[in-house]
């Protein structure tokens, strides 16, 4: 028997032979497998739970208390109004997300491309990144009025909802722009890179996963943004999107429909983060740590 025999029969985990540890190995994954099962079952189920729970003692509350619809409806009232009233609210709800998503689009485009510019040319950046900031902290209740006055209702919806979004994308492209593995900047300049393959093939490769974090937070910032201009707009007596049929309903005492709409814009942020999430996802999936570990 040769000097490694004993070694390799006894097995390399444990002083156990092959065939156990194997059979170990086999169990820990399995285990392992059942955990992280529960986990996924656990995170979509508790929430759900939470929110029938809640669901459920806001009706009994209201019909116990006999609390009247103009001051809280129940749940069941709301549900059956977004029915009843479906037509009116999808109208307005198309027009809010067709707002959205412009601004959104805009942002995108925007950000990304000043942040290339800022970053190619510091004199750039010094001169317009602390107007970029300006922009972001003067709060858009302030600003929706102003635009609504020299700019058509529709092109100052548009505006505000574009001003919201455009900062995080901006500032995120820009740090991302800005954070590239040195070591790796310096192999390009090693092999005599120009700048723009530095910038296509190193930067904005690196910078993908802060674009693509500025463009999730965009995301809802742009319909925070064209909610406030339309709530603006109705004030003036003019809106048609969503957020003016909740303000309008308000006027009216129309409280059923004010929480119906209401729901259907949670529903649209929801479905616009996680939709946002997924392309994030399937960007990052195959090499970066944040997709890997976390999935969606």
């Amino acid at each position: 028997m040769s000097a490694d025999g004993p070694i390799f029969a006894a097995g390399i985990d444990g002083g156990q032979p092959p065939q156990a540890a194997v059979a170990r190995r086999r169990v820990g994954n399995r285990s392992r497998s059942l955990h992280e099962r529960r986990d996924r079952v656990l995170r979509f189920a508790l929430p759900i739970a939470v929110l029938v729970a809640g669901l459920a003692i806001w009706e009994a509350v209201v019909r116990t208390e006999r609390i009247p619809p103009y001051v809280l409806p129940a749940p069941g009232l709301i549900l059956r109004t977004l029915v009843n009233d479906w037509t009116l609210l999808w109208q307005s709800l198309v027009v809010t997300l067709l707002t959205t998503v412009e601004g959104f689009l805009l942002a995108a485009i925007g950000g990304v491309g000043l942040a290339i510019v800022f970053n190619q040319s510091p004199l750039v950046e010094y001169s317009l990144y602390p107007y970029a900031v300006i922009l972001q902290v003067t709060p858009i209740v302030a600003i929706a009025p102003l635009l609504l006055i020299y700019l058509p209702q529709q092109a100052a919806v548009l505006a505000c909802a574009w001003i919201v979004a455009f900062f995080p994308v901006l500032a995120n492209t820009t740090l991302g722009l800005n954070s590239i593995d040195r070591n790796l900047a310096d192999l390009f300049t090693l092999y005599g890179a120009t700048r723009g393959q530095r910038l296509w093939n190193l930067k904005l490769p690196s910078a993908l996963p802060y674009i693509l974090g500025g463009l999730r937070i965009a995301g809802g910032l742009s319909l925070i943004g064209a909610v406030v201009a339309e709530i603006a707009a109705g004030s003036a007596g003019a809106g048609s999107g969503l957020a003016y049929r909740i303000a309008e309903s308000g006027y009216r005492l129309n409280i059923p429909r004010m929480f119906a709409a209401l729901l259907l814009l949670s529903i649209t942020g929801i479905v616009i983060f996680y939709l946002l999430s997924l392309v994030n996802y399937f960007a990052l999936r195959r090499w970066h740590e944040s997709a890997l570990q976390a999935g969606v």
